[in-house]
């Protein structure tokens, strides 16, 4: 049964808040999964992990971990000193987020983000072996905390080193890895893939979690996602794994200005209502 979730920083312009007050929020508006910022929950205290956990359980949602990961702890680098703080964050993550029960973490956990190729450099294999390096290191890691690392397959202009399914596909069977599957978003695809549904197809049973969101990140339902190619295809792999919407609708604040959003994209928003509205669609459109 596929599960609905949603990005906490749809209601937020800093990526560090509290947590607490959104899981029974997503609760209410019919969502079965909250994603918030593995790195903010990282640095959290133990308590404040401990009562996050306690509220999900309490209200019966799943909560996931999405991760950026900075230049300074970026894995996929060829500064070594920079690839172990890489190597040593993400364990602090996997091992937090095991004693929190498990789950997934998801985003940019081969390389850092945002990112571009040095100026003058061409050749990003050697990045991506050292990414393939570090991900070898942090699975062991993984596997032993019930722990999921899903690298996500993101668009040019954000990164460099998976920008299509196939290039996420050739890396996860080199690993060869239950921890370390793959994470399509719909955004990221609109612009990177030939065929949405193809690359949903390509992925198969490597697909460990979906992101929806428009062309122009707006909540599902409002724009020109082609949506039943997506249901379609989903269908075809017989997929299970949870969909998480990640929109991002208003500018301000360093999210705004991470994400790139310079104008808001629907005025005087009802976040709650919207938010809603794109669970329910969600719901009747790729789950039922």
């Amino acid at each position: 049964m596929r599960s609905v979730g949603i990005y906490y920083a749809f209601w937020t312009r800093e990526w560090d808040v509290d947590f607490f007050p959104f899981v029974e929020k997503v609760k209410n508006l019919g969502f079965d999964q909250l994603e918030i910022n593995g790195g903010t929950f990282v640095t959290m205290s133990a308590q404040e992990r401990a009562r996050l956990t306690d509220e999900a359980k309490r209200c019966g949602i799943v909560i996931s971990y999405g991760i950026g990961l900075t230049a300074d702890h970026d894995v996929s680098s060829l500064d070594e000193q920079v690839r172990l703080n890489g190597i040593r964050f993400m364990r602090s993550m996997i091992e937090n987020v095991g004693k929190a029960g498990g789950g997934m973490i998801g985003g940019t956990v081969h390389s850092a983000w945002p990112s571009t190729l040095p100026k003058g450099v061409v050749d990003k294999r050697p990045y991506l072996e050292q990414s393939k390096k570090s991900m070898r290191e942090l699975v062991t890691i993984a596997e032993d905390n019930n722990v999921i690392l899903n690298v996500e397959v993101i668009n040019r202009f954000e990164q460099y080193l998976l920008n299509t399914c196939e290039e996420a596909l050739a890396y996860v069977e080199e690993i060869n890895s239950p921890s370390c599957r793959i994470l399509l978003d719909t955004f990221h695809m609109n612009i990177e893939e030939d065929s949405i549904g193809g690359a949903i197809r390509k992925a198969g049973k490597y697909l460990s979690a979906l992101h929806l969101g428009e062309t122009n990140r707006k909540p599902p339902g409002l724009g020109r996602m082609p949506w039943q190619e997506i249901r379609d295809a989903l269908d075809a792999i017989g997929f299970d794994g949870p969909l998480v919407m990640e929109p991002f609708i208003t500018k301000g604040g360093q999210v705004g200005r991470d994400i790139a959003v310079w104008r808001d994209l629907i005025p005087n928003p009802d976040y709650d209502a919207l938010a809603r509205d794109a669970a329910a669609f969600v719901r009747r459109t790729l789950c039922s």
